[in-house]
């Protein structure tokens, strides 16, 4: 009988940036804890480990994986009293790694086997003082994990009273399957907006309308631009530029697209270095800045790997505080383009599906989250359903 899993597939994954170390820059004798949903099943995982953006080495202790006791295709009572039986996470054979600064690792092939829809663990245990300068903040129903002050990564159960709640994900940046021939991934590369819900969202209307052949593999980082990046403590963790970041969060194992969400940030963060001396005027781009740019760097890099690529559209920005007319007209002139340039394989259009009708300048009734800028979970469901269905066959 042939084997049924023939092919390695992304099944989970985030970008690693700088992250925002407001006052603690190390951590000691840490048990970091992210819980996965399987969206595919199969017989083995990996794991890539990054350090992107360290300055120095990590050293991770010991890692595991685990199958959850809430795993959502069991019996709840079968699943309460199912053993929580850890298995270690190797590196070249140890069970212990370096994570050299700047660099990223792959864990060796770990046989595990998983059903779609079961939920696992993935637990990182750090001994001695680590810097904790590589890792993403995401949000959204399937997001986030925990933190424990000691060691605790083998525990089914982490104890409350050393354990918080955490949408930092530090470190650990794709998990891979081994998977299904038809199985593939779907990647949606973007900034805060896409760091935000709507992912998840996707991934749960995949599973609620069928799609089961499909995993959506986030990359995405709050405060990133296409064209620019910060030098500065301040905003160091709204990370790397889009012609540093595509190319190197675009390896993802059984990747047949990407959904490209960006470009807000280059036109409403600029306000002049009388105001403030890191965000100068000179950094506004023109449409045609961000034009090029996705042309260059998105683009020309997606057909190079072979993905197909889909432009997502800037959503409204009015009431904003650093709103504009001109600003408008450059977010209005640049959808404009996502829309109609022939470059792109089709255009998600964001922007409709959250736009008000009377108003398309601002969010729709009950879209905006109070911020004007960023959309509310109920206009992030909306983003998720407008993604189209042979996105996601």
């Amino acid at each position: 009988m042939p084997e049924k899993f023939s092919k390695w597939v992304a099944c989970w994954g985030n970008a690693t940036s700088i992250t925002d170390r407001k006052e603690a820059t190390y951590a000691k004798d840490l048990t970091l804890r992210y819980p996965i949903r399987a969206c595919f099943s199969g017989s083995k995982l990996r794991f890539h480990v990054s350090n992107l953006t360290g300055t120095e080495s990590v050293q991770i202790s010991e890692a595991y994986v685990a199958k959850s006791a809430q795993s959502s295709v069991q019996p709840a009572a079968q699943s309460a009293n199912a053993a929580y039986t850890p298995t270690t996470i190797t590196f070249g054979g140890e069970p212990s790694a370096t994570i050299p600064a700047g660099e990223e690792i792959l864990s060796d092939e770990i046989p595990f086997d998983i059903v779609a829809g079961e939920m696992f663990d993935v637990s990182l245990y750090f001994a001695d003082f680590t810097q904790m300068n590589a890792g993403t903040a995401i949000t959204g129903p399937l997001s986030g994990g925990k933190y424990s002050y000691g060691n605790f990564a083998k525990a089914a159960v982490l104890p409350d009273d050393l354990t918080r709640k955490t949408n930092w994900i530090y470190f650990l940046n794709t998990i891979d399957i081994f998977t299904e021939e038809k199985n593939f991934a779907l990647v949606c590369f973007g900034d805060s907006i896409t760091a935000q819900d709507w992912p998840d969202y996707l991934t749960l209307r995949c599973a609620r309308e069928g799609f089961n052949n499909v995993s959506i593999i986030r990359r995405a980082v709050s405060g990133t631009r296409i064209l620019r990046e910060y030098s500065c403590i301040t905003y160091a963790a709204y990370g790397l530029k889009g012609a540093t970041r595509f190319p190197i969060e675009m390896n993802v194992a059984g990747a047949r697209s990407v959904i490209v969400q960006h470009g807000i940030n280059d036109i409403i963060h600029p306000v002049g270095v009388e105001v403030n001396k890191f965000r100068p005027w000179s950094d506004m781009p023109t449409a045609d800045d961000l034009i090029n740019g996705v042309r260059s760097l998105y683009i020309t890099h997606a057909r190079k790997i072979g993905l197909k690529i889909y432009s997502g559209t800037l959503l409204p920005i009015y009431g904003w505080r650093t709103y504009n007319e001109n600003r408008d007209f450059i977010r209005m002139a640049f959808n404009e383009w996502l829309r109609t340039a022939p470059d792109f394989d089709g255009c998600i259009d964001f922007d409709k599906a959250v736009r008000g009708h009377d108003d398309p300048k601002r969010f729709a009734n009950n879209f905006d989250s109070g911020d004007h800028l960023h959309p509310s979970a109920k206009a992030y469901e909306a983003m998720a359903e407008c993604v189209p269905e042979d996105l996601l066959k």
